[in-house]
């Protein structure tokens, strides 16, 4: 008997619908919570769906505490039957969807909010760096390595060094994306970026210069789970879920981490969504540092390791070009809006298959994929996930 290509439950008959964006800001003097409420009441008014009927809920933010999921539930009038909190910083939404969609299948929730959102104040960065994680506190922040970029830098160095990558290859990411994000109006980067400006930029930490780094910023992303049938009996498009795949802390054999995890359920999840990763209409990768987004290129199938900044050389990223990749501009050029961030390119993903993403569209996209990235420590990131996902455009 022949062994099937994939031994995971598809996710049929569930749906993923209404992405939605607030629109990101630098600085605000708002709560997260206050974040989390605009994206929980766009939800409602562009589902036709009132919130007292979503009767699950999904939540990933570093600024709500004290408060969580369960808190928030009372805070904005929700009952729900389901319910999780997913802490996983760009891992959080392939998470959220994942475990929303297999809610949905068993039957314990028929409608699932999945929610990010942050908060950014003047000092609400450094607070969040040196609470991060025991790590932070012990090993990191004492030392005045704060934040990501010092061991972000590490990772890169040793990338570059084994794979013979230049930063003008990492430049041309950055340079892509930024051409993206200039059609999009939530984009907080509103000028073009060239490479000669790209290489010229500040070091930050050494191989990371200005143009590496994600911007801080508020805001929020969301999107409902739900059956196909509800979707369609309430008016609503949405995109199918081919496959997903999540894996936390992989390659333990990467003395420095040369590969996420989505190397090991690579196979996978082209099996489950039974296409090859050369008949995807767009790729949003997750994006908090070019070297980042190169390993994801590798990891996911696009290319050998070691052949990124090959591949990189070889390919038109941009909207209109032969690999449409990171279309709304990324977290490089929108801005990192916390746990949202992890949403962006899950959100842009919907739009793109449902043939809403407006000046960023690719035309005739139909099937894409989107990938998540979080959780860092001294020398990697420990979370990953990914997932296809499919509309009629």
């Amino acid at each position: 008997m022949a062994k099937p290509a994939s031994r995971r439950t598809p996710y049929d008959g569930v749906v993923i619908t209404t992405p939605v964006t607030i629109p990101y800001q630098r600085y605000s003097i708002e709560s997260a919570q206050w974040w989390i409420g605009r994206a929980l009441r766009a939800l409602a008014d562009a589902s036709g769906i009132a919130a007292r009927d979503f009767d699950g809920f999904c939540l990933s933010s570093f600024t709500v505490g004290p408060d969580t999921a369960i808190g928030l539930t009372q805070h904005f009038g929700l009952s729900v039957r389901w319910l999780d909190t997913i802490p996983l910083g760009g891992a959080s939404a392939i998470a959220a969807l994942r475990r929303a969609a297999r809610a949905v299948q068993a039957g314990d929730c028929d409608v699932v909010a999945c929610v990010a959102g942050d908060t950014n104040h003047v000092d609400s960065f450094r607070r969040t760096l040196e609470n991060f994680s025991r790590f932070a506190q012990d090993a990191v922040y004492p030392y005045g390595a704060g934040g990501a970029n010092a061991s972000f830098a590490m990772i890169a160095r040793h990338y570059m060094k084994r794979f013979g990558v230049a930063r003008e290859d990492l430049g041309r990411i950055a340079v892509a994306q930024r051409a993206n994000a200039l059609n999009n109006p939530h984009a907080l980067m509103k000028t073009p970026l060239t490479l000669e400006q790209y290489m010229a930029a500040r070091p930050i930490a050494d191989p990371i210069h200005l143009y590496d780094c994600v911007m801080p910023c508020a805001g929020a992303e969301a999107f409902l789970v739900m059956r196909e049938e509800m979707a369609a009996a309430s008016g609503l498009k949405g995109a199918k879920i081919l496959a997903s795949i999540e894996r936390h802390n992989a390659r333990l054999d990467d003395v420095v981490q040369n590969h996420g995890g989505w190397v090991a359920d690579i196979g996978d999840l082209y099996a489950m969504a039974g296409v090859r990763p050369d008949a995807l209409d767009f790729v949003q990768t997750y994006d908090d540092y070019p070297v980042i987004v190169m390993m994801q290129l590798e990891d996911l199938g696009f290319c050998a390791k070691g052949e990124g900044a090959a591949f990189v050389r070889a390919h038109d990223l941009t909207i209109g070009g032969d690999f449409p990749h990171n279309t709304s501009g990324g977290q490089l050029s929108v801005g990192q809006a916390g746990a949202a961030g992890a949403y962006l390119g899950v959100t842009e993903a919907i739009r793109q298959v449902l043939g809403s993403a407006g000046p960023t569209q690719v035309a005739g996209a139909r099937t894409g994929l989107a990938s998540g990235f979080g959780m860092i420590n001294y020398d990697r990131g420990l979370s990953s996930g990914a997932v296809i996902v499919s509309g009629d455009g």
